[in-house]
């Protein structure tokens, strides 16, 4: 028996040994080795023009070799079709591209409905309260997951996230219609504002801090909690951004720069109601999504991402782009701007303005292909909506087919195109990610499959960053 357990063991021993030497080659096979190194160096000898072309990229931006000279012919800048505008915003060095975007696109048809000179409305003011909201936001949000552990991916993702200044048109919506509007003037930018990477650092510490107390806290005391906590957060911003008016004056200039009017008394609400009218940014208008790694004609709807925490979550019917650029053709003709996102870094020839799949040569560069298609970006993280703006005109054919398209962007009236960007209608394709139009400018079909229970998808999906 003693015998046989020696042998036993003596045979697990070997057994064990075996794997582990196992183990070792396979790790080793499976590293990079001094004879692969080799291969690699003799395989890939630099040709007189690879090498000139290697000292030209040790001194030089990638981008400015890569410039396709073939494609710097004159700019085509006329459109067929172009909604008017005046003034173009700057959100300086911040990720409020999702709110001078949705409030450009609200000053627009205020502008050209009475005939005004220019409209700016606040973005700070609009700002303070968005702040404010997220932080009530994100402070529920630990309340309501308590229960769960730190480790729960949701959980993780609310740490991780507890603030930022990016955000949707859906966050538009709500915030106009809980806080109002004020003009620019009326509640100027600030120095955080503008800049606000650095003073988001500390609501983040902040909210954490705060975050982590309400979970050890006991239960029936955490609403108590929160109001103190968000008292607190109310006067940081305070001292970021300045005091949100409660009522001012204001009248409107003509397009000879000329009072309209008297001045009138008003509050953010009040104002609102004049510059909207009585329609509703959330009933009334859809956020449409080309999305090809999801079924079309299928409503989603994003866990814990809005800007209000009793407001609405980012919902969206993902359909096809031709049924897209329809709605956008159709709002256009009536001269309604659009909320449009993008992954508007791709391709982009910053000092033209130019959006356009053949502004670069990488791969001519590297000798390399790059082939990955829309979904194939979008699955592997190499491309997503990054970027919001006003979507305002087209360029068609004879037959009626887009060419190319023009944004209102916020980035400053000498960035670009004299402050918008153009795209050619393939670079649309590739890289359009989101569009928000009037109800009145959607087909019954689109109108009749928005109306469909949505596929709630996680608050870490990918795909949901807010636009910045």
């Amino acid at each position: 028996m003693k015998k046989f357990v020696s042998v036993l063991l003596f045979s697990m021993i070997m057994h064990c040994a075996l794997c582990i030497m196992h183990c070792e080659v396979t790790a080793s096979a499976q590293g990079i080795s001094a004879e692969m190194l080799q291969q690699f160096k003799k395989g890939n000898t630099l040709s007189p023009a690879e090498n000139a072309l290697r000292n030209a990229l040790a001194a030089n931006d990638i981008k400015t070799l890569a410039l396709n000279q073939d494609n710097q012919a004159e700019q085509n800048t006329y459109f067929s079709n172009s909604v008017p505008n005046k003034g173009i915003t700057d959100q300086k060095s911040s990720g409020r591209c999702w709110m001078f975007t949705g409030l450009n696109v609200l000053r627009s048809r205020a502008i050209n409905r009475d005939g005004l000179d220019g409209l700016e409305f606040s973005e700070v003011y609009l700002f303070f309260y968005d702040q404010l909201e997220k932080s009530n936001l994100f402070l529920q949000a630990v309340i309501d997951t308590k229960q769960k552990a730190m480790d729960d991916k949701t959980v993780e993702w609310l740490f991780q996230h507890p603030i930022g200044d990016g955000g949707t048109f859906t966050g538009v919506a709500d915030l106009v219609g809980k806080y109002g509007l004020v003009p620019s003037g009326v509640m100027p930018e600030t120095y955080a504002s503008n800049n606000t990477s650095n003073f988001t650092s500390f609501l983040k510490r902040k909210l954490r801090e705060d975050g982590l107390k309400l979970r050890d806290a006991a239960k029936g005391t955490e609403q108590q909690m929160k109001r103190d906590m968000l008292s607190e957060i109310y006067k940081m911003l305070e001292m970021g951004f300045g005091v949100p008016p409660t009522e001012f004056t204001w009248a409107p200039k003509n397009l000879e720069g000329k009072y309209k009017s008297e001045p009138k008394h008003y509050t953010p609400m009040s104002f609102a109601k004049e510059m909207v009218g009585d329609e509703d940014l959330n009933a009334d208008y859809v956020m449409l999504m080309n999305d090809p790694t999801r079924p079309y004609w299928k409503t989603y709807e994003i866990e814990y991402d809005r800007h209000v925490y009793d407001g609405h979550n980012w919902l969206y019917l993902n359909l096809p782009l031709d049924e897209i650029k329809t709605a956008a053709i159709a709002s256009i003709k009536d001269s309604v701007m659009m909320y449009f996102s993008c992954d508007v870094k791709k391709e982009l020839d910053s000092k033209r303005g130019l959006l356009d799949l053949r502004n670069y040569d990488y791969e001519s560069i590297f000798g390399v292909k790059f082939g990955m298609d829309k979904a194939q970006r979008i699955r592997s993280f190499d491309s997503g909506s990054s970027h919001a703006m006003t979507l305002k005109a087209v360029d068609l054919d004879a037959e009626g087919k887009p060419l190319k398209w023009e944004v209102e962007n916020s980035w400053g009236a000498t960035n670009g195109f004299k402050g918008h960007l153009i795209m050619t209608d393939e670079w649309f394709d590739e890289y359009m990610f989101r569009l928000v139009v009037n109800r009145k400018y959607l087909s019954e079909k689109i109108l009749k499959a928005a109306e469909q229970k949505p596929t709630m998808l996680p608050c870490f999906d990918p795909m949901f960053a807010s636009e910045e």
